[in-house]
C-alpha cells in the first residue's frame, strides 16, 4: 500500500517525500486504529480555506463579501473535496479496517473529502505552505473556472422562494439515520406549508438537507 501511495504522490502530485509515514497516516481511516488522518485533516482544512479565499479574492476583485462567501462555501464543501479526491484516484488508496472496507467507506463523500484535506495537511508539514497551496490551486482550478456566477446555496434559495410566495420558512426533519457509525446515511424531508415537500439522503445531515432543498426547488421553480 505504501508503494501505491508513493506512486500517487510522484505521479498525481509530482511530490517526493522522505516522510512516508506522514502520508501513510493521511490515507489511514480511524477504523484501522488511532494513528488516523483526523489531525492532518484538521490542518489541511485550514490550508485549503486560506488558499481558496486568497484565490477568490484575486479572481473577483470587485465582488462583495457575500458573493465571495457563497463561492467559498461551494468550493470548500465536502462534496467538492470528494470530487477532487475521485478525480485524483484517492478512494482505492484509503486504508480501512475490515468492517469499514466491507461497508464501502472509501466511497463516502465524507471519507474521501477528509483524506483530501489530510493530504493537504501532510503536504504543508512536509514541504510548507507554498507547495500545499499550489496543489490546492491546481486541483481546484476547474472548479474555480467553472463558477460563472456566485452559487446560491439551495437552502438559502429555498428560504428566499418561500418568503417571496408569502410562506413560512422551510422545515427540515430527519426521517432516518442508517449505516455504520463511520459511514452513516441520513434521510431528510423538507416541507413548506402550502407549497410542497421533498426528501433526499446524504452522508451527513447537512448534505441530506442540501439535497432535499435542491429537490424541492426543482419542483417549485
Amino acid at each position: 500500500m505504501m508503494d501505491d501511495i508513493a506512486h500517487f504522490l510522484a505521479n498525481q502530485l509530482g511530490h517526493d517525500t522522505a516522510q512516508r509515514a506522514l502520508f501513510e497516516r493521511a490515507f489511514t481511516h480511524a477504523s484501522l486504529g488511532p494513528e488516523s488522518y483526523e489531525r492532518l485533516e484538521f490542518l489541511g482544512d485550514r490550508v485549503l480555506g486560506l488558499t481558496i479565499a486568497a484565490a477568490l479574492f484575486e479572481r473577483y476583485p470587485k465582488e462583495p463579501e457575500g458573493k465571495l462567501s457563497r463561492r467559498y462555501n461551494d468550493l470548500v464543501a465536502g462534496e467538492t473535496c470528494a470530487e477532487v479526491g475521485r478525480q485524483l484516484g484517492i478512494p482505492p488508496l484509503i486504508r480501512l479496517g475490515k468492517q469499514a472496507r466491507e461497508d464501502g467507506a472509501n466511497q463516502s463523500d465524507n471519507v474521501v473529502g477528509d483524506v483530501v484535506e489530510a493530504v493537504i495537511g501532510a503536504l504543508f508539514l512536509d514541504a510548507g505552505f507554498e507547495v500545499a497551496s499550489r496543489f490546492v490551486r491546481e486541483a481546484w482550478q476547474p472548479y474555480l473556472e467553472g463558477q460563472v456566477a456566485a452559487p446560491k446555496h439551495p437552502k438559502s434559495a429555498l428560504q428566499e422562494l418561500a418568503a417571496a410566495r408569502g410562506c413560512r420558512n422551510p422545515d427540515y426533519d430527519v426521517v432516518s439515520r442508517t449505516g455504520a457509525h463511520h459511514a452513516p446515511r441520513f434521510a431528510v424531508r423538507v416541507s413548506i406549508a402550502g407549497l410542497g415537500e421533498a426528501s433526499a439522503d446524504g452522508s451527513s445531515k447537512q448534505e441530506a438537507e442540501t439535497a432535499a432543498a435542491a429537490a424541492l426547488l426543482s419542483q417549485l421553480q
